[in-house]
């Protein structure tokens, strides 16, 4: 998934407590814009921050999401920190989260639960920006030296999918390779050390390990033959309530998410280009290289939902989730949706 231009690792470690002190919204409906002028009332669509990198930034940064947004009566409240998708779909569904970005690995693991959000638009898988990490000078040559190794995940999304996917095409046997299972910010300290001799990660924490860490992948997406979609996904009552918002929103994925594609080094470092949050020189090389083979947000269509349910009876063989999930009840039809243009 496209996350790299979210806040780097830092940032998965503040989003459940940033979260959890957020109190709701009452399906959105705040304060009155403009001082009090008026009675209108704004509804509120609370976003996780977007961090130092990518479209979002911007958008909070030159206000361009805002004004997209107040056509249909809308603002944005930026809430809580972007990382993985398992505890902002848990804040999607206390009503603490309004939208969020995962992947459909990790929306299936979350919809096994019980959800209260659905999925609207959705970004084709991460062919080059996503896989299997082994360090420059590991051993470790083709997926079948990892009998007998240890690999790190974070259990039930985008990094146990692909380690399991790239064990199946390879011939594997799951229980051949031990997974250690690992938080994605905590786990670069781990893998360069040497603890584990192999990370399965997306490219907000491949892209650094590879610039700085002297790390490559044994195998990418593409090459695991990985249909690990990146979801957005919207609380249920919010689009209930505001679908003429939702489809707002949409149109700004898309339009700009076509803008940072064109120029993906014009959105890097959008607030500072020094800090945690800041992308180094040899990290924007490679950041740049997966951003400009990346997709835009679209619509979820017929051909999407038969991929999601692959995914879903994939973790499910796998014994990832505990049943087969069927996920096209939690899917949006965008174009259903007022509000935008198509």
């Amino acid at each position: 998934m496209n996350t790299f231009r979210l806040a780097l690792a830092a940032a998965a470690l503040l989003a459940t407590t940033a979260l959890a002190a957020c109190g709701s919204s009452a399906d959105g409906a705040k304060a009155s814009a403009g001082g009090g002028a008026g009675d209108r009332v704004d509804i509120v669509l609370r976003l996780p921050d977007p961090g130092n990198n990518g479209f979002l930034a911007r958008g909070k940064k030159d206000g361009s999401l805002d004004r997209a947004l107040a056509a249909v009566h809308a603002k944005v409240a930026w809430t809580g920190s972007a990382g993985p998708f398992a505890p902002a779909a848990q804040a999607l569904s206390a009503d603490q989260l309004d939208v969020a970005q995962g992947s459909i690995t990790s929306a299936v693991a979350a919809l096994a639960q019980k959800p209260g959000f659905k999925l609207f638009a959705r970004t084709d898988p991460d062919g080059v920006g996503e896989g299997i990490l082994v360090k420059n000078d590991s051993p470790i040559r083709t997926v079948q030296d990892l009998v007998g190794r240890k690999v790190a995940v974070s259990q039930g999304g985008t990094s146990e999918y692909l380690l399991l996917k790239a064990l199946e095409k390879s011939g594997v046997p799951a229980d051949k390779v031990e997974r250690v299972y690992l938080r994605a910010d905590q786990t670069a300290g781990v893998f360069n050390s040497g603890q584990v001799d192999a990370w399965a990660t997306w490219n907000t924490f491949s892209t650094p390990a590879i610039a700085n860490s002297a790390a490559h992948f044994l195998v990418d997406g593409k090459e695991v033959g990985s249909d690990n979609y990146a979801v957005w996904a919207v609380r249920t009552g919010f689009a209930d309530k505001h679908p003429d918002v939702v489809r707002t929103f949409y149109d700004y994925l898309r339009e700009n998410g076509l803008k940072e594609k064109a120029d993906p080094a014009a959105y890097l470092n959008v607030f500072t280009d020094s800090g945690p949050t800041a992308v180094t020189p040899a990290e924007k090389d490679v950041a740049v290289k997966v951003s400009a083979q990346s997709a835009p947000a679209g619509a979820i269509t017929e051909a999407d939902t038969a991929r999601f349910a692959t995914v879903a009876r994939f973790f499910a063989d796998q014994k990832v989730t505990k049943q087969l999930v069927d996920v096209k009840p939690y899917l949006i039809d965008i174009d259903k949706l007022g509000g935008g243009a198509k």
